[in-house]
């Protein structure tokens, strides 16, 4: 087998795994994807994909005679290299669970070919890559670039290759570098320990414009200037930049983004390195968090004895199923006295979650008789509703919408009493 037409393989068919070896695929990479799952096998088989992603499921389609999923891992025996790429859970504290993912490579160890690479794509602390068993010349890191909602985009066409290596100045493997250069993007090899701690670096940077405009919407909103007017000026400076992470949010959610800044808060105390900013940020973002619920109470539940409140989204953010620290979840779990209705295009009710939630069967039904709506995942959806038809559904006229995803000249002339983050009034 020569280097350009090496197999590919990828040993955890998650959210990360699956994006990334159906790129793989599309670049036109013979594919092994391995899961010890087999419920998780048999649909990705039939050509089901079992994340929500948008392009997923052409693309699946698109390269099926190149894609073979399996749960046996004796299948990546075929392949030059193999990724070992899932997710990697977090708990509450943003803490790495990495016992499933030691155990995936204690599982598919064995059966790789000696000279074949062992390249871990999953999110794992610095030292994690050293610590391993297999030959340094033989054992990678690379920064994985997952967004949920734009996995897809991202795995085509990545800004760079971060590679983690034992000698930056050693070739890598020629099916490696082979399987690299046919993305046409800059490949940067360092030793393992730089790789893993420019994961977090790239993440703190983001943590820090995140916190950074969240901290003067909020005094926008306070002092009746607009956020969303400041903005473009931002983008134009070429010291910050048009792809700036300067937009509004509701704190920081989805999982990665925290379990960097409690790695650092960790490996910080056992170095003795200052933290303190890593707590401010952790901070700010519980007090964004609750941003909407703040605004409930001053608009309608200082004024109501029993509203019924509609949720627009579950999910943490819009294009994904994933509600790993959803701000919308924890808006509704501190709502429990209270009536509620919820929708979302991807995410379904699930018990447990609030003594008196429904499921609604769309958006406007969860406007239905509201006494409040609030729009906490900015699905594209939404935002084709009319504030008209909002309005004629609901029994009050409060809309919460932290990211503006109706139109607020529309909504006013709908006569909505419209909030978003940032604005005057918000």
């Amino acid at each position: 087998m020569t280097a350009a037409a090496a197999a590919i393989g990828y040993a955890g068919m998650t959210h990360l795994g699956l994006n990334s070896a159906v790129a793989a695929a599309e670049r036109g990479f013979a594919v092994v994807g391995f899961d010890p799952d087999a419920s998780r096998i048999a649909p990705l088989s039939r050509g089901e994909p079992t994340v929500i992603e948008p392009g997923l499921p052409e693309l699946m389609a698109k390269n099926r005679t190149r894609l073979r999923f399996t749960s046996e891992a004796s299948a990546l025996a075929s392949c030059e290299v193999v990724y070992i790429s899932p997710d990697v859970p977090t708990d509450d504290t943003g803490t790495s669970d990495l016992a499933p993912l030691r155990a995936l490579i204690a599982a598919v160890e064995p059966v790789m070919r000696p000279g074949a690479a062992m390249v871990v794509l999953s999110q794992v602390p610095p030292g994690f890559t050293r610590g391993l068993a297999r030959a340094e010349s033989r054992r990678f890191y690379q920064v994985e670039t997952l967004i949920f909602g734009r996995a897809v985009e991202r795995a085509l066409h990545p800004e760079r290759f971060i590679v983690g290596c034992a000698d930056p100045a050693r070739p890598l493997p020629p099916a490696f570098a082979a399987f690299l250069a046919s993305f046409g993007c800059p490949i940067l090899p360092m030793r393992y320990e730089s790789a893993e701690l420019c994961k977090i670096s790239i993440n703190f940077f983001l943590v820090a414009s995140i916190s950074a405009a969240n901290s003067l919407a909020e005094l926008s909103e306070r002092i009746g200037a607009d956020w969303s007017e400041i903005m473009p000026a931002l983008r134009l400076d070429k010291r910050i930049g048009p792809h700036a992470y300067i937009a509004p949010g509701l704190g920081i959610a989805g999982g990665n983004l925290e379990r960097d800044l409690a790695t650092f808060v960790r490996m910080g105390g056992e170095t003795g390195t200052d933290v303190g900013v890593v707590l401010a940020w952790q901070a700010n973002s519980r007090h964004r968090r609750y941003w909407a619920l703040r605004r409930l109470h001053e608009t309608v539940l200082s004024r109501r004895t029993d509203p019924l409140i509609g949720v627009l989204g579950l999910a943490y953010k819009e294009d994904t199923h994933s509600t790993k620290n959803s701000p919308s979840l924890a808006l509704i779990a501190e709502l429990k006295p209270f009536r509620l209705r919820a929708f979302d295009p991807a995410v379904k009710v699930q018990p447990g979650w609030h003594p008196a939630l429904a499921q609604a069967e769309d958006a406007l039904d969860a406007c239905r008789g509201a006494d409040a709506v609030i729009i906490m995942t900015p699905w594209r959806p939404f935002s084709a509703l009319a504030p008209a038809a909002i309005a004629e559904a609901m029994a009050g006229r409060v809309v919460i919408d932290p990211f503006g995803v109706l139109d607020g000249k529309a909504a006013a002339a709908a006569g909505l009493e419209h909030h978003r983050l940032g604005a005057p009034g918000g």
